[in-house]
């Protein structure tokens, strides 16, 4: 008998459950025709894998040896399966982009742009507050692109495998209702909104530790954050229940006034994301090529927003990320 991945997964559950009777309910299997498999596997193996007992089995010298290989093998092929049904998604797909976003303008300018870059090409999107989620849909295959972005420095959501490339920096701004006492000034000191409450869009990054961090360095402590909706933000800000937190590519926008704070105490950098295994590198060049010819047309017809906004070339280096993990929330508006 020559040994197959079903037979891997056999002895897996056998050691993961402890006993035949238990890895049999696991398996659908009844008792008996466990016990038969495993005879065979053992034959095909060359010994014994478990000692049985009263209490269950135990592995053998021999079955930890194959459960070590075991642990290799199985997730292994599992990746490659993964690996092997998003590379024929891309090839059946064909001229298809699915792109994920955090809140912001950059979406939907991207898709514009693609429009006409791309004429013959489908362009689905998907919004989510989540960095992280957007991530685990990147590595799954659900998309084929992510717009999103982190605070300051701060490294990017963490999947395997996955490749992200720095679009612009950006300073973080703040939106007054044009009848705001600071709204006809230059630029904002974090200090004088002391007494303000503020609002911004959720996300699971760092960006709502640091804006409270800026806080205290400007000697205040936050008296509230609305973490909200794009759309609800404004409204709290063009009624004066809040300032707003934004970046460089807050639109325009009735009612509201946009102002750098001064010595620029937060940045946001937009990144673009992708699964290397799953694009073309002419198609990954072209996407990010257009994101940041976006982010340059955002911010540029943003009127009044002045400061450090930094383009990134094409030269700049991608990122890799690792195992998962992340910290808390909040991202600004934009």
């Amino acid at each position: 008998m020559e040994l197959e991945l079903r037979h891997l997964k056999t002895i897996r559950a056998i050691a993961d459950a402890g006993s035949l009777t238990r890895a049999a309910t696991a398996l659908g299997l009844a008792q008996p025709a466990l016990s038969a498999q495993l005879r065979r596997i053992e034959r095909a193996l060359g010994g014994a894998l478990f000692e049985r007992g009263r209490h269950g089995v135990r592995t053998t010298a021999l079955g930890e040896l194959v459960l070590e290989r075991t642990r290799i093998v199985l997730p292994a092929v599992s990746d490659l399966q993964r690996e092997a049904a998003r590379f024929a998604r891309t090839r059946r797909d064909g001229e298809r982009l699915r792109l994920g976003a955090t809140h912001g303008p950059l979406l939907g300018a991207l898709v514009d742009r693609l429009a006409d870059a791309a004429p013959g090409t489908a362009v689905t999107t998907c919004a989510s507050w989540s960095e992280r989620e957007l991530a685990e849909l990147l590595a799954e295959g659900r998309l084929d692109f992510v717009l999103t972005g982190t605070c300051g420095s701060a490294p990017p959501p963490e999947c395997p495998h996955l490749v992200w490339e720095e679009i612009a920096v950006d300073p973080v701004f703040v939106m007054l209702a044009d009848g705001h006492r600071l709204a006809r000034g230059r630029e904002v000191d974090l200090a004088a909104l002391a007494d303000e409450e503020f609002a911004c869009v959720p996300g699971d990054g760092c960006f709502a530790d640091c804006f409270t961090a800026a806080c205290a360095r400007a000697g205040f402590t936050p008296r509230r954050m609305y973490e909200t909706d794009t759309a609800s933000c404004v409204h709290l800000v063009q009624v004066g229940r809040a300032v707003g937190l934004c970046r460089a590519t807050f639109p325009p926008t009735p009612g509201l006034s946009v102002r750098p704070l001064s010595g620029t105490p937060l940045s946001w950098r937009h990144l673009l994301g992708w699964h290397p295994a799953a694009q073309q590198p002419d198609t990954a060049t072209t996407v990010l090529s257009e994101a940041r010819a976006a982010h340059a047309s955002a911010a540029a017809a943003g009127a009044g927003h002045r400061g450090a906004t930094r383009p990134t070339g094409a030269a700049a280096a991608p990122t890799r990320t690792g195992a998962a993990g992340s910290i808390t929330s909040g991202q600004g508006v934009g």
